[in-house]
């Protein structure tokens, strides 16, 4: 358990770095858009070409693409979802993440504007 938790945390030290390094490269949000395609890209290899080494999922999968992209995981739920049959349910969650994602980034800076007016 301490070595997966140490490759996770490895892999998000380094998955930040480059998600940090991307958006001062780029500027935002075209860094974030470009980010979270790749990583998405990257996750769909990674996800096929590792399910017979599970060892590095949790550096490379979990660690480098969360790190660098919890939108990459968003999108290898919905795929999973969308290829075990489940169209509607991969349709309502990825209506409902964005949706609900929005409302609530609001409805935080709505509350931090409030309390820390």
């Amino acid at each position: 358990m301490f070595a997966t938790l140490f490759q996770v945390a490895l892999g998000g030290a380094i998955g930040s770095s480059l998600r940090y390094l991307m958006v001062v490269a780029v500027g935002a949000p075209l860094a974030t858009a470009l980010v979270n395609i790749a990583g998405s890209l990257v996750m769909g290899v990674l996800f096929v070409t590792l399910s017979t080494r599970a060892t590095l999922s949790p550096l490379l999968m979990t660690g480098v693409l969360g790190g660098f992209t919890t939108f990459s995981a968003f999108s290898l739920d919905a795929l999973k979802l969308w290829e075990n049959g489940q169209a509607l349910h991969a349709a309502v969650y990825v209506a409902a993440s964005v949706l609900l994602s929005l409302a609530a980034v609001a409805l935080g800076a709505a509350l931090a504007r409030g309390v820390l007016a």
